[in-house]
């Protein structure tokens, strides 16, 4: 969804170091064991960092009076190289779909997990974006990718990603974020297929999890966050 937790649940990450490198040794006072240990303490913190760190907050600069989309295509109109320009810039926009308001709106239809020789998983959205019970349920070892199709209305939405954290026995096993892009309203909907991955698998990969996903733009306003569980299980759930 990225809902891939394969990557944390490798051997590194279970505390087992396997491409240590037979060579290492210790020197009389024990600098080695403190060098090792201070490394293994990154990687940890690196792993198990929060979900907010790395996001982009910067100081915001004012850019004077923001204007609605309608606004910013009527103006300079007659200019003719300009508006060929903007519409350059900003693609063929729908003024149907084009508010009164500077605010973007964002409406995710419908979510999907895709997976080859099944039929397509599709996922119930919950209004308050908090799900009681299993949202779903993979198949160990299994490739699967996340398709969503959204809406956008009002004015131009920019930067628009998805965030997805999973935690397993409380512990984050997975972060991970992908940019969407910069999006114009139209009647249509917009399309997005996530980049394929492949579910964990071994005993130590099967089991309960939660998770965490976010429909986020640039200025970090939240179109949709939906709080869930999900299992990893020998076979697919039964359809």
């Amino acid at each position: 969804m990225s809902l891939a937790v394969g990557a944390a649940l490798d051997s590194k990450n279970m505390g087992f170091d396997e491409n240590r490198e037979e060579g290492d040794t210790l020197d009389s006072h024990g600098k080695g064991n403190e060098a090792e240990k201070t490394g293994e303490q990154m990687s940890e913190n690196s792993v198990y960092a929060t979900e907010d760190e790395g996001d982009d907050e910067g100081t915001k600069i004012e850019l004077g009076p923001q204007l609605t989309l309608k606004e910013e295509l009527e103006k300079d109109k007659d200019d003719e190289s300009l508006r060929r320009w903007k519409e350059q810039l900003i693609g063929t926009v729908d003024l149907e779909n084009a508010g009164e308001t500077v605010e973007p709106e964002v409406k995710i239809l419908s979510l999907s997990i895709v997976a080859p020789e099944r039929p397509d998983l599709v996922l119930p959205i919950p209004e308050d974006g908090n799900l009681k019970g299993l949202w779903f349920t993979l198949k160990e070892g299994s490739p699967y990718s996340l398709k969503f199709s959204f809406q956008v209305n009002n004015n131009i939405v920019a930067g628009l990603k998805y965030t997805n954290t999973v935690w397993k026995t409380g512990v984050k096993v997975d972060s991970s974020k992908e940019m969407l892009g910069t999006f114009s309203p139209q009647v249509e909907a917009y399309t997005h297929v996530m980049p394929e991955d492949t579910t964990p698998s071994g005993m130590f990969a099967r089991g309960s999890y939660s998770a965490r996903s976010k429909f986020v733009d640039d200025d970090n306003k939240c179109y949709l966050e939906i709080n869930y569980t999900f299992d990893i299980r020998k076979e697919w759930a039964a359809t």
